[in-house]
């Protein structure tokens, strides 16, 4: 038994290393900015499968599939499903994308915000996007870590810091460039994956949709209604939670407007499809009685063999969030928070930043934080981008930004201190306070976004008539 175990731990040493040695070697060496920070490779922008490719496999992230397997074993296939709903936001994005760039000209969303709000605005929202970054750090790599140890084992750090070391040394070759390119590789590889997943799982299943569909709480009980808040809750956030994720929107402006558009659009039922049929696993786990992490403890009841599959899988989906989100950390430092372009951008202090996102934040890893809330909470923050990016052409003051946003963190803080009432909205199932939260800060916040509007407009009308 020590001998196969030692077998199986040098074979998913062989995987980290080797892909990461792979995708090294693959990757294009970025000598100019718009190499680095555009993705740009002989002057030409990605296309619509490089594009859509990139999208889907930066948001399966190693900490999402996780979470997506882990709510189907707790709420059968509904939890699958819920995760699944936050790919609405790429369609939300992908078009207010499209018309910031075709009616309103801007060239990117700090652009936009310092062309409408000002300075004070660029640099709040480079405050949220940045702690979004820095979350995916931590979070993805701690899901790599659990493979090799249990958490605060040895082996468990040494695996996580291998991994990030190797992830950052491609990510500094060739920026965006590299990004792109091992994305497409890593969203193939990870296809090919979950097939062989699926392939050990729906046998013993018997293709029965019957099974699948009765895994998970009793329907009517409060565990359903969990599943069912958490899917509302995805649904509401998808109009202001893609918005503080710079891998996605960045990639809303590296080619043209109407080619960016497609692939967001193409991206939201493949990469929806992905999350669904990956929480089949969590949904497997719950028929066979498993507990704890389901990816982990389902692959281990079906065999050494799909352990490793399995392995492979945490590797390339984290892998491909972690360059994704070392790329978009380097161009907001260099370009978006300083005012630069990529004429006076230099490719050296980019790779500074990747350097600094790498070492702040893996540092959260030695403290064991939930994997979970790096989503939950975070998107609960937001709440108050929505109104800014769905109304972006209404004529605001400056104060509303402010005011929306401002608005958001406030009920996004008193959630994430576990002050907000639990029954609020007359429920106590799981997720009915992040339900009641998201309701109640969306609609506040869309009323302090609009009111200064409304404000000025009446203003304006009664000076007239005087």
């Amino acid at each position: 038994m020590m001998d196969e175990l030692l077998t199986y731990t040098n074979l998913q040493w062989l995987l980290v290393v080797g892909s990461s040695l792979i995708l090294f070697a693959v990757s294009p060496l970025a000598r100019t900015a718009g190499a680095f920070y555009q993705g740009t490779r002989r002057e030409r922008a990605p296309g619509v499968v490089a594009l859509t490719s990139s999208l889907v496999i930066s948001w399966l992230f190693a900490k999402s599939i996780t979470n997506a397997a882990n709510l189907g074993l707790s709420f059968g296939w509904i939890g699958g499903a819920a995760y699944a709903a936050y790919y609405v936001g790429f369609a939300v994005a992908g078009v207010v994308i499209y018309y910031l760039r075709t009616r309103g000209r801007y060239r990117s969303i700090h652009h936009f915000l310092s062309s409408r709000f000002g300075r004070g605005a660029v640099l709040l929202f480079s405050l949220l996007i940045g702690f979004r970054l820095f979350n995916e750090v931590w979070s993805n790599t701690m899901v790599i870590g659990s493979y090799f140890g249990d958490i605060g084992s040895t082996s468990y750090y040494v695996a996580i810091l291998v991994f990030t070391a190797l992830t950052l040394a491609y990510s500094l070759k060739g920026g965006m460039s590299s990004s792109i390119l091992t994305d497409v590789i890593q969203m193939a590889l990870f296809a090919l994956l979950l097939t062989v997943v699926l392939g050990a799982i729906l046998p013993r299943l018997d293709y029965d949709p019957v099974r699948l569909l009765s895994a998970g709480p009793a329907p009517g009980t409060s565990g359903w209604s969990g599943g069912i808040n958490l899917l509302l809750v995805a649904l509401l956030q998808s109009l202001s939670y893609p918005f503080h994720d710079p891998v996605l929107t960045d990639r809303g402006f590296l080619a043209k407007p109407r080619t960016s558009l497609k692939a967001f659009l193409w991206a939201v039922p493949l990469g929806a499809g992905c999350i669904l049929l990956f929480s089949l696993v969590g949904v497997y786990g719950n028929l066979a009685g498993v507990q704890g992490q389901a990816p982990v403890e389902v692959a281990r009841l079906l065999g050494g063999p799909l352990l490793l599959v399995m392995n492979f899988i945490m590797v390339t989906s984290a892998a491909s969030t972690l360059d994704s989100t070392f790329s978009s950390f380097s161009k907001l430092a260099v370009i978006d928070l300083a005012s630069r372009n990529q004429t006076t951008a230099t490719v050296g202090a980019g790779r500074w930043a990747m350097a600094g996102i790498t070492l702040v934040g893996t540092l959260p890893v030695f403290l064991d934080p939930a994997i979970l809330s790096a989503t939950t909470v975070s998107g609960a923050m937001v709440v108050g981008l929505a109104p800014v990016f769905c109304l972006w052409w209404l004529p605001v003051p400056r104060v509303s930004f402010f005011a929306s946003v401002g608005g958001g963190l406030v009920f996004g803080t008193i959630y994430a201190f576990g002050l907000w009432p639990t029954e609020v909205l007359g429920a106590a199932a799981p997720y009915a306070d992040l339900l009641s939260v998201t309701v109640v800060s969306l609609v506040v916040c869309f009323l302090l976004y609009l009111l200064p509007l409304a404000g000025r407009i009446i203003h304006d009308t009664l000076w007239k008539k005087t």
